[in-house]
């Protein structure tokens, strides 16, 4: 009997043993069927997708810019002296060649005198020796002198000229006197900052543009720009320059010539709207068109996912036109195509995806 016991015992112990690893066994099993299961259902990758398709697009495009003007002089002084007269004040409109001020030149209108003193008698000179040349009364060589002589003496009086007429300080372009800068009794010298003075007449707007549209553009072209302080008045320029290349935000210069109104409305500084019209007459065109969001890593790559079959395939398109949240494709993909819109993070080339929208 004490043999039986232990023996029980162990035939116990064993079939625990036993069922204890059908079981380990069992759940190991159900636990593989289990993330086998899941596995299953996370090989495709939920996604929100929009199909391409053609829209009637608005082909406008809008930029902001400062208007500058069309010439603006700092006007300096050229010489040293006493302003004794100032004939236009802060809003003047000047011309070309008109005197803005006088500097006393007593001392260039006493060089001028003898200047032309030296002159007379060289000329006087010269004539007595051409006479005397012809019978034979000087040399060719004392005549040569007088004839240099006579040279030297009339540069010397254009010289007393020119400086005395700097004393005269004249416009060099038409505009309005934006600022003084001296009263009669400054005295200047060569430097000195007397005017400024810009020309509105006509102004220029500086926007920038995008790559898109910059290819669409030509010297010429008629745009429309209004400023915010007259919302209700539109105005018109016209291209006069295009950057070759594009600024630091990649974008391109443009520069629009604007003739202002006789009531010269328009003041150098305002803030201003170009928009940029597409060369046909209809402002809307139907244009195939993808969603912004549908790119992959930005514009620029112009990558996309296109999913065909539960299957999303990387995609390189041609892209045109930026309408903002809307891009114009011009190439790779096909009217009816579905990209995929959000979870692209997610989404690898060739991985299954789950439409949820």
């Amino acid at each position: 009997m004490k043999t039986v016991k232990p023996l029980l015992i162990i035939v116990a112990v064993i079939a625990v043993l036993g069922w204890a690893v059908m079981t380990i066994m069992n759940n190991k099993k159900k636990s593989e069927e289990e993330t086998q299961i899941v596995s299953q259902t996370n090989e495709s990758v939920a996604v929100n997708i929009a199909r391409i398709k053609y829209e009637f697009i608005n082909t406008e495009y809008t930029a902001n810019g400062t208007l500058i003007p069309f010439q603006e002089l700092m006007f300096p002084s050229e010489i040293s002296g006493k302003i004794v007269k100032i004939f236009v004040d802060e809003g003047s409109s000047v011309r070309i060649g008109q005197t803005l001020a006088i500097v006393r030149g007593d001392q260039r209108s006493v060089n001028l005198t003898a200047a032309q003193a030296v002159y007379q008698n060289a000329l006087t000179d010269n004539q007595r020796y051409e006479n005397a040349f012809r019978t034979g009364g000087v040399t060719q060589q004392q005549l040569d002198a007088s004839r240099l002589n006579l040279k030297n003496a009339k540069a010397q009086l254009d010289l007393a000229q020119i400086n005395v007429g700097d004393t005269h300080i004249k416009a060099t372009i038409n505009g309005i006197v934006n600022a003084r800068y001296v009263e009669p009794g400054s005295v200047v010298s060569p430097g000195t900052q007397l005017f400024d003075i810009v020309n509105v007449s006509t102004l220029k707007l500086k926007a920038e543009v995008d790559e898109s549209l910059v290819t669409t553009l030509k010297l010429g072209d008629e745009v429309k720009v209004t400023a915010s302080v007259f919302p209700d008045k539109e105005f018109f320029g016209k291209i006069t320059f295009i950057a070759p290349k594009a600024s630091s935000s990649m974008n391109f210069p443009v520069e629009i010539q604007i003739s202002n109104h006789s009531e010269n409305l328009l003041k150098a500084g305002m803030y201003c709207t170009a928009t940029f019209t597409s060369s046909t007459k209809d402002k809307k065109q139907n244009i195939m068109v993808i969603p912004r969001e549908a790119f992959v890593g930005g514009l620029k790559n112009n990558q996309v996912f296109v999913v065909k079959n539960g299957v999303a395939y990387l995609t390189k398109i041609v892209s045109g036109r930026n309408f903002g949240d809307k891009i114009e494709v011009l190439g790779g993909l096909k009217n009816g195509d579905a990209v995929v819109t959000s979870g692209q993070i997610n989404v690898s080339d060739g991985v299954k995806v789950k439409i949820i929208k």
